[in-house]
């Protein structure tokens, strides 16, 4: 085997902690799998050595939540979504206030905090009808917070209401809205967007309403959808794009910002995009890299819920920190094919099986027991 002197300059770089650029991103995709997941163990090992007084590395977290879609009804029509549909539809719906109260007094008795809230883009639902809902969710159940509407949605009220993002997430938080899932963000390059969804908000939309938000104060999650029409070069430039804005919104956010990255894999089942999927190896791969490629993230969330509970597992030592919510509730990837499922005392014994201990989180990654 010829010595390769730059392989191990780079190798020794993401050892010891440093910030890597694209092209060396590239250059460690190509490693054995083995040999990237021991480098993003690593990395995930020096990110947290500091967290929770010290004892970081030996924990992983989960969060008890219930992913709530508060309507189907969506113009946008995804090509690799199974889930909208139209107001013709015989089974388009929009929840009640009843129907909400319901979703969320099941979740607060199984020890839930969070309600993730997100829904297709509704052209006829006016903003009043959404400040109601959250004032509604926030009087009757002050203590469960609301995670909800994605960037992608922002982008579609500022077209319904008229109205500038920046005074919709101002009103919506003084609502009652808590912080912001990362949902379309999808792959942040516009040449994939426009051929997967090409009436979805661009990627620049897409990261200003996450600037918006982070400089008002609320923090958010980051995402990617990866495995359809698009190049391994346009999944690090998501990477990219994702921490760009992340050091720009650290230096007026110090304490929110992207709080965590998750990726998952297009689920093709019921869907219009004719795509080649790829599977649990790709998927390890690339969580792999962003752990490392995302060095101002702090949590790297394991998606069981598209590869199941065993990958899911694994993904713990290839750079995951978090696996994420028990999902009483997800209504998106299993109408694609995926229904896979986990409670708490699943989390918790695979968590325990690899010699972590498990503890329930917040949105915020504190500590809940």
């Amino acid at each position: 085997m010829i010595y390769d002197a730059a392989l191990d300059e780079l190798l020794q770089k993401v050892w010891d902690g440093k910030r890597i650029d694209s092209a060396e991103a590239l250059r460690l995709y190509k490693l054995p799998l083995e040999e990237l997941g021991a480098l993003a163990d690593r990395r995930r090992q020096l990110k947290k050595a500091e967290a929770y007084d010290g004892r970081g590395n030996e924990i992983v977290t989960y969060i008890v939540d219930r992913n709530v879609n508060y309507t189907n009804v969506c113009n946008v029509y995804c090509k690799f979504c199974a889930f909208y549909r139209t107001e013709k539809d015989s089974d388009a719906y929009v929840i009640s206030h009843e129907e909400m109260d319901q979703k969320i007094e099941e979740t607060v008795a199984l020890g839930g905090t969070q309600i993730l809230m997100q829904g297709g883009h509704h052209p006829k639902l006016t903003k009043q009808w959404y400040l109601d809902l959250l004032a509604h969710m926030r009087t009757k159940f002050p203590q469960v917070n609301v995670h909800g509407f994605s960037p992608s949605e922002f982008i579609a009220f500022q077209e319904f209401f008229n109205e500038p993002v920046e005074q919709i997430i101002r009103d919506f938080t003084k609502a009652g809205l808590g912080s912001i899932p990362g949902g379309g963000g999808e792959i942040l390059v516009d040449r994939v967007r426009k051929r997967i969804a090409p009436l979805k908000a661009m990627s620049d939309e897409w990261l200003g309403v996450m600037d918006v938000a982070h400089r008002q104060g609320l923090s958010s999650s980051a995402t990617m959808m990866f495995g359809h029409v698009e190049t391994v070069e346009e999944r690090i430039e998501h990477l990219e794009r994702v921490r760009v804005q992340q050091d720009k919104s650290l230096t007026y956010n110090s304490g929110g910002a992207f709080t965590a990255f998750i990726a998952w894999t297009f689920q093709a089942e019921n869907t219009k995009l004719k795509a080649p999927t790829v599977g649990a190896q790709e998927y390890l791969r690339m969580q792999a890299l962003a752990r490392i490629y995302l060095d101002n993230i702090p949590n790297i969330q394991s998606s069981w819920v598209t590869q199941g509970q065993e990958i899911g597992q694994i993904a713990l030592k290839f750079g995951a920190n978090d696996l994420g919510s028990i999902m009483i509730e997800e209504n998106v990837v299993s109408q694609a094919g995926t229904t896979f499922c986990m409670g708490v005392v699943d989390m918790q014994r695979l968590i325990r099986d690899l010699g972590y201990e498990p503890h329930q989180r917040d949105n915020w990654y504190r500590l809940v027991n």
